[in-house]
């Protein structure tokens, strides 16, 4: 990896540690309110016992609802790194 002077970070298409931090909470986040949607969508239409259920719908609803937003924060955070190399490319250009 190649730098222009000492101080400045080496080249990477790696975005930050803080985006992917907050790339992992929005994952997590997503995932218990899909969990919380799968249990009361259940629940709503359930009578009676209906533990293994709201149990399933739970398991669907968190599933669903973090792979969707794992696409979304890979899609954002490869979004980053090319803004990032487009930024470092225009640095190097000046």
């Amino acid at each position: 990896m190649s730098t222009t002077s000492g101080s400045e970070r080496p080249l990477s298409a790696l975005p930050s540690t803080r985006a992917r931090v907050i790339a992992f909470v929005g994952i997590l986040v997503s995932g218990i309110a899909g969990a919380a949607m799968g249990y009361l969508i259940v629940d709503v239409q359930c009578s009676g016992s209906c533990a293994v259920p709201n149990g399933i719908g739970m398991l669907t609803g968190a599933l669903i609802g973090a792979l969707g937003m794992s696409v979304v924060a890979v899609l954002a955070l490869r979004a980053i790194g090319e803004w990032r190399e487009l930024a470092d490319k225009e640095t190097r250009v000046s």
